[in-house]
């Protein structure tokens, strides 16, 4: 057992109980995690699906679905983000940079950027690891290019799927051409690309009180709120902050 200075009998034992709680939560964590790999196998993807992308000098050029897989790395997680925001989405837009020259209707989702500038470092560590990850929105190369210079991403690989159907078949789009944010995972085996998992919790019913935390254990923002005082805000991502130095 370890100690902190001037802290009370109270609190230690407080603290005990909880780090049983936290200890039962790694165990749960893991299970899951075990049954998700234990998945049997996904659905072969109908198609080799083409994107709008840039190739390794930077120019605009058709990508393949197949083509995201590097060699040698087998597995792809794609985040399917909101671009164009939702059209309920009331959040401010932005206010500097290239995208903000668009109509509101056409602009960004400030909850997918946000979790999008905490995933672009990780991402070299990912490829190092032995994974490919990309990010594909509705919206036109242009402008999802244009984002990735606004925000400073340096990492992430930006495909546009503004002229296929690969959202809208695989959950990200309503009927109505609505965006909807999905962490999607691929898997390339000797028959073809198979879909493996997708963040499915986020269109089940929430407990009170609660977002759905469709990916919850990897949103660093909201897991570090977890660890204060206060615990989660009533509060929203924004593409800009007052005084901030966050874009």
């Amino acid at each position: 057992m370890i100690t902190f200075p001037n802290e009370s009998a109270k609190y230690r034992t407080a603290r005990e109980k909880l780090l049983q709680k936290e200890i039962e939560l790694r165990r749960a964590m893991e299970a899951v995690a075990a049954a998700r790999r234990a998945l049997p196998p996904g659905g072969l993807v109908p198609q080799d699906y083409v994107f709008d992308g840039l190739d390794a000098e930077g120019k605009p050029t058709e990508i393949k679905l197949s083509e995201l897989f590097a060699p040698g790395k087998d597995t792809l997680i794609l985040y399917q983000m909101m671009f164009p925001r939702h059209p309920q989405e009331t959040r401010d837009v932005a206010t500097s940079g290239e995208t903000a020259k668009l109509e509101r209707r056409d602009q960004l989702c400030p909850s997918c950027t946000a979790l999008l500038d905490q995933f672009d470092g990780a991402v070299g560590h990912l490829q190092a690891a032995g994974f490919n990850f990309a990010v594909v929105a509705k919206t036109a190369l242009d402008n999802l290019t244009a984002l990735g210079r606004d925000r400073g991403w340096q990492n992430m690989r930006l495909v546009s799927s503004a002229c296929n159907s690969f959202k809208r078949d695989y959950n990200s789009e309503t009927a109505d051409g609505a965006q909807v944010p999905l962490l999607s995972v691929f898997h390339r085996d000797a028959e073809g690309i198979r879909h493996f998992w997708s963040s499915e919790l986020g269109f089940a019913p929430t407990d009170p009180g609660q977002d759905p935390r469709a990916i919850g254990t990897c949103e660093i923002l909201w897991n570090l709120m977890d660890f204060t005082p206060e615990g989660r805000p009533d509060w929203h991502e924004q593409l800009q902050y007052s005084g901030a130095c966050c874009h």
